[in-house]
């Protein structure tokens, strides 16, 4: 085979998923191979990765799931998981390994870690997640998709962004259209997995909105698959129009359709809303590790692109009021679009690129 190898090792949710494939389609836009290493659950979401790029599954395991018998197996899978990763890369020897955090991210980045091979790590969130923690002293640099970040003392970070997909990248900056008196899109979701937070307030909101915006909207609203069925009794109640499903493959085009978005502030939803340039309400997930999501959120809202609601905070009649706010007002709804758009890092994954090529190149 032709060109250098890059090993990306990423898995568990969509938000370290989705930052790995705009990394993959930008890397073999440049001529290099692109192997993902990760997980059989890490495999579900990476769906979207181009058919160039080899999957390598490894196995891995993380405290956080399962009894006393599975937590004590984790060191031992783990290990396997090592020695399969440093197999395959003495086999082919990768000229960069980057790690998108997860647990299944752990085998190839301690492999790559054992034979010294150039290797960095990319974090999502504003807060080092814990995987990236551990291997954040052990790679030269670690890039940031949020910036200000929190790292460890010595620890070198440069600001990149957080790449997005090329299914993002070619609605970037699409034209806003401003609520008017015509059919509104507002576009909800909450991450890969979804949030039973937003299926219990949000049908309740639209619901007592007043009649004449009531009328016009379309929801396009993701939840999870036990709340599916009453999120959708209740708006057919109400007489709203609405899409509700598990999970969307095509949220990049209903963002660029849509007045206004209502989501979690995972790493990745922002990067998309950002890119594409959408008012927004955020939710951060308040279980969500050192409270990551709320600085994740902290410059889109300070940059006037969105409001934040706390989920202690979060009522059907507020939210109610925050949206007849943007959606029946389209000057403070432009504003907020356009805040949102010079808030975002389009060239997130050329600048990662870069950064990789840099460390392959010294390594």
């Amino acid at each position: 085979m032709s060109g250098r190898l890059l090993v990306i090792a990423a898995g568990g949710t969509g938000g370290h998923m989705f930052p790995a494939q705009a990394l993959a389609e930008e890397m073999l836009a440049r001529g290099w191979r692109v192997k993902l290493s990760t997980d059989e659950r890490g495999a579900r979401y990476a769906g979207g990765f181009p058919d160039a790029v080899e999957r390598e599954i490894v196995a891995s395991a993380t405290f956080a799931r399962g009894g006393g018998l599975a937590r004590a197996a984790v060191p031992l899978k783990i290990l396997a998981g090592v020695a399969s990763a440093a197999q395959a890369m003495r086999r082919d020897r990768p000229a960069a390994v980057v790690g998108f955090g997860g647990y299944p991210s752990i085998p190839a980045l301690a492999a790559a870690w054992l034979l010294r091979l150039p290797r960095m790590i990319h974090e999502q969130n504003g807060v080092l997640g814990r995987v990236n923690e551990v291997f954040a002293r052990r790679v030269p640099v670690v890039a940031c998709g949020t910036w200000p970040a929190v790292l460890p003392a010595g620890v070198e970070g440069k600001p990149v962004g957080n790449p997005v997909r090329q299914v993002v990248q070619e609605r970037a900056g699409a034209p806003y259209i401003p609520p008017g008196d015509y059919p509104l899109s507002l576009t909800v979701f909450g991450g890969s997995q979804g949030a039973r937070i937003l299926s219990d307030v949000v049908p309740e909101a639209v619901c007592a909105l007043p009649e004449a915006l009531r009328a016009r909207l379309r929801v396009s609203q993701q939840a999870r698959p036990e709340d599916l069925d009453r999120v959708r009794a209740a708006y057919e109640a109400a007489g709203v129009q609405a899409d509700v499903r598990d999970f969307f493959d095509d949220i990049p085009a209903r963002l660029a359709e849509c007045q206004l978005a209502i989501a979690r502030a995972g790493a990745s939803s922002i990067a998309d809303i950002t890119v594409i340039g959408r008012p927004a309400i955020l939710v951060p997930f308040a279980a969500a590790a050192a409270d990551h999501q709320t600085a994740n959120a902290r410059a889109l809202v300070e940059a006037g692109g969105a409001i934040l609601i706390p989920e202690s905070r979060l009522d059907a009649e507020g939210l109610a009021a925050q949206i007849a706010a943007i959606l029946g007002d389209p000057g403070t709804a432009i504003k907020m679009a356009h805040s949102a758009l010079a808030a975002g890092h389009p060239d997130a994954a050329p600048r990662l690129a870069a950064l990789v090529e840099s460390i392959a190149g010294t390594g």
